[in-house]
């Protein structure tokens, strides 16, 4: 399988995953880690921050946008680079470290982005950012477990197909 074509493949599954976050799903489940690691893993750098990006302000432009916004693209960005940090080793144990770090510098930043907010939810002290945190741990886990699924199905289906393809490939050069 070409370059061009493994790239149409990722991108494809980046934009169904997109397109995914507008069905109805339970808080906090969502393919954001998935998208951004399976962009970094799989394409160019440029493209790696590019599309998955585009995708993501594409889904936002129906669902709406949001003062903490920009704590999500940012959070996007880094595990945009977990991905590209994980490209030559996509195996279970680095697939799942990268998902579950995607979901603690999430957790980090848009949590933070909420304490920071002018006129927000919390008294700008440290003990309102660790409220914003506290207030925040319960919706944690779905957003580990949708990551890590999310994670897990987007690379699996990725390289089910490149296999398939390199098998048609091969049985084709064998004839």
């Amino acid at each position: 399988m070409n370059t061009q074509s493994n790239a149409k493949l990722t991108l494809s599954l980046i934009f169904l995953a997109a397109a995914s976050r507008l069905l109805p799903h339970p808080p906090n489940v969502t393919p954001l880690a998935a998208m951004a690691l399976l962009g970094g893993s799989y394409l160019s750098r440029k493209q790696a921050y590019l599309f998955p990006l585009l995708a993501l302000i594409l889904s936002d432009l129906v669902l709406g946008f949001h003062s903490t916004l920009p704590f999500v693209y940012i959070g996007f960005a880094a595990t945009v680079a977990l991905g590209i940090r994980i490209k030559s080793d996509k195996g279970f144990a680095n697939l799942a470290l990268a998902s579950f770090a995607a979901s603690i510098v999430f957790f980090a930043l848009t949590n933070f982005g909420v304490w920071a907010m002018p006129n927000g939810l919390y008294p700008k002290t440290l003990g309102g950012l660790l409220s914003a945190f506290a207030a925040a741990i319960p919706f944690y886990r779905n957003s580990l477990l949708g990551d890590l699924g999310f994670t897990l199905a987007l690379f699996g289906i990725e390289e089910a197909c490149l296999r398939y393809q390199v098998k048609k490939a091969l049985k084709s050069a064998a004839i």
